[in-house]
């Protein structure tokens, strides 16, 4: 077979969001209340009772495998029969399911027990920065030297690149920075760049990463100047006409080659990923080789593959020199990579406003997006906590202090990064969907509901009960992680009614009970009868 030819691209815009959208989606994860009864007129308290323990009763003896004990919580029997089926006990299980505006919950089953929330905990996250730093909030990204341009557009000395944590400073992002400092005169840049990444504390990406798999997306760290994800996503495209598979990459980085070696053969595809991930080195030129070699089936298609991989500072240098070289502008010598701050006196290039918080938590929820949670995150501590650089301590302090004044005390949660990419950080269902129902009362309360995946449409639920005819009525934030799967949001019931839904599955089976919370919101979308 002959082989194939590189092709070093780098796709605009729309392109970038569109390939790493599997990593936003990758990376991108109890005593309760009564059962309340349906009657208008509630009967006496011991006859009320005695009415949901038969009704339960009746339910457990139709249901042999369902656990009288969650069926007696108001938990469904065909929930409590899947978790059975799952192999799922009922203690590792925490359940909270209320009618907006009710007195009480329609179901509680361990509600009060601090559960791994896995990524739920970004409703936390997400309701906090709306709230506290505005829906219409915008990171700021500057560009500064040490002197004006000079007549022919010459920037004698260094350029600075100072960041503030936006969570989705993407190419078409420093595009438009680029070309409001070309804009401005700039056209040659005779010095250094030094990246300013001092608005958040350093030694923040020091602990390594939860699975020990630090090239995989969802894993990336947050950073001052996180650029593109700090994630290399790659194209295969076969071509059975030509014999050839060709590779595109996006973000294009100055430093950044491609060897691609790959052969196309016939055949089934079988596991694709394991032939065709490359092996990304630096050389000693100073540039990065990415080497693609071995077999690719033309019976894979077209597959993206997204690596995180070099430093912050050296894929952001990459990016930026990239840009400038793309718009046009130019150096009279490559420029070292050197870091600090910008200095008193420096001249402002170029000012960039990224997109408003609103559309950053509809990637953050719809997509699972942990590094611009994690961002978000630090940006509230650095914005309502000043003295210093971001740090989750920070943040942790200010949430806090929220939910407080929210009335919204809860003993039981654990903070850790604000993702729910974490085995410490802790919340109960119960507390879970206190927050829910505030957030659904609140001025923000549209905007949190619309940055929520809906079920059976699109995000992270784009795939659940998509023939169901409770698709279209979810709107639920999942959680996943290894023995973790969660889910907390709304359900809009067929009667027009709204719940608020959580569930939290701490199990080494916990993998096992989708089928358990699919139940669960086609019980609610049929108004939990």
């Amino acid at each position: 077979m002959p082989r194939t030819t590189a092709t070093r691209t780098a796709s605009r815009p729309g392109a970038l969001l569109r390939r790493l959208s599997p990593l936003l989606a990758a990376a991108l994860l109890m005593a309760g209340g009564p059962v309340i009864a349906p009657a208008l007129a509630k009967p006496p308290a011991k006859v009320q009772k005695s009415q949901k323990v038969q009704k339960a009763g009746k339910a457990a003896r139709a249901t042999p495998s369902a656990d009288p004990t969650l069926v007696q919580a108001g938990v469904p029997a065909q929930v409590a029969t899947a978790l059975r089926r799952a192999g799922v006990p009922a203690s590792a299980a925490s359940f909270y399911v209320i009618k907006l505006g009710a007195p009480s919950a329609r179901a509680s089953w361990n509600a009060q027990q601090p559960m791994n929330p896995a990524s739920t905990m970004k409703l936390v996250t997400t309701f906090a920065g709306l709230q506290l730093l505005g829906a219409d909030y915008r990171w700021q990204t500057a560009l500064y030297a040490d002197a004006q341009p000079g007549f022919d557009g010459t920037v004698n000395g260094n350029v600075y690149l100072r960041g503030r944590g936006d969570p989705k400073l993407v190419p078409e992002e420093m595009a438009k920075l680029v070309a409001s400092a070309r804009a401005g005169g700039a056209a040659t840049i005779n010095g250094d760049l030094v990246l300013d990444r001092s608005y958040f504390a350093d030694g923040l990406n020091g602990n390594g990463t939860i699975d020990g798999e630090a090239q995989r997306a969802y894993n990336v760290g947050p950073d001052a100047l996180l650029y593109a994800f700090k994630t290399l996503s790659f194209t295969l495209t076969p071509d059975p006409v030509t014999q050839t598979v060709a590779v595109s990459v996006t973000p294009e980085l100055a430093q950044l080659k491609l060897d691609n070696q790959l052969t196309l053969t016939n055949g089934r595809c079988g596991d694709w990923q394991s032939r065709a991930t490359p092996s990304v080195q630096p050389q000693a030129d100073g540039t990065v080789l990415a080497s693609f070699a071995g077999d690719y089936s033309s019976d894979c298609g077209e597959h993206v593959l997204n690596i995180a991989t070099l430093s912050h500072a050296d894929f952001t240098w990459g990016g930026f020199v990239a840009e400038w070289q793309r718009a046009g502008g130019r150096f009279t010598h490559l420029p070292a990579l050197r870091s600090g701050k910008v200095p008193r006196g420096a001249v402002l290039l170029a000012r960039h406003y990224g997109l408003p918080l609103s559309d950053i938590v509809r990637d953050i929820n719809k997509f699972s997006n942990n590094v611009m949670a994690r961002q978000l995150f630090l940006t509230i501590g650095a914005e309502l906590d000043r003295g210093g650089p971001a740090s989750p301590e920070r943040s942790i302090r200010v949430v806090r202090r929220w939910l407080t004044k929210q009335g919204l005390d809860m003993p039981g949660l654990v903070l850790d990064n604000g993702s729910g990419l974490s085995r410490e950080e802790r919340i109960s269902a119960y507390d879970m969907a206190r927050l829910l129902q505030q957030a659904a009362a609140s001025n923000v309360g549209p905007v949190l509901v619309d940055s929520l995946p809906v079920l059976g449409v699109d995000g992270t639920l784009r795939n659940r009960l998509t023939r169901a005819n409770a698709a279209g009525s979810g709107y639920l934030k999942t959680g996943t992680l290894a023995d973790v799967r969660a889910l907390a949001g709304y359900v809009d019931a067929e009667d027009g009614s709204r719940y608020v839904v959580v569930s939290m599955i701490n199990h080494p089976s916990a993998s096992q009970a989708q089928e358990a919370h699919d139940a669960l919101m086609q019980w609610v979308y049929r108004g939990a009868p």
